[in-house]
């Protein structure tokens, strides 16, 4: 049985992707109703807001193959969705820091999920370059599933005890 506390907490991480899945989507819908298609908007030296269409995963992984995919990376992000609502629930409440991290990867994922879906691609408008070097363009949605994804693996050093890898001691 989950105590009240913990019960404020799912309602605190699940608040958090709400607001961070709002975030994504009102810029989303911004760079859509105020950026020219592929017209790059400089924003600093290194920074472009530019309006692409991502038909593929990360790094358009997959973007010229068809269509399928659509419905390819629409399943996963369903299942991956779902098996972090299940983890965020079965999280104990000493747990926030894996907490906010499945909050920020749960937020991405339903972001692009939500793209996908209606659109059949993902907006993305963030682009980040050196000279004419340019990253991948990405979005809210990408920046919390990496931002997630590093704190969980931070948290995996920091708490090993909450992975069930305790440090091995030795025995005589």
């Amino acid at each position: 049985m989950k105590t009240t506390t913990e019960k404020k907490l799912y309602v605190l991480w699940f608040l958090l992707a709400i607001v961070l899945i709002v975030l994504d989507q009102w810029t989303k819908w911004l760079a859509t109703n105020h950026l020219d298609y592929g017209h790059p908007n400089a924003i600093l030296p290194v920074l472009n807001f530019t309006l692409l269409h991502n038909t593929g995963a990360a790094f358009s992984f997959l973007s010229d193959a068809g269509g399928w995919q659509r419905w390819f990376f629409t399943g996963i992000s369903i299942v991956v969705s779902l098996v972090l609502v299940v983890w965020l629930l079965r999280l104990k409440a000493d747990q926030k820091w894996l907490a906010a991290s499945l909050s920020l990867i749960l937020s991405g994922a339903i972001g692009n999920l939500i793209d996908r879906v209606l659109l059949g691609y993902v907006v993305d408008f963030i682009s980040v370059h050196w000279n004419h070097h340019f990253f991948p363009a990405f979005n809210v949605a990408d920046s919390a599933i990496t931002v997630g994804a590093g704190m969980m693996l931070l948290d995996v050093f920091l708490n090993p005890h909450h992975h069930g890898n305790e440090p091995q001691t030795e025995s005589k």
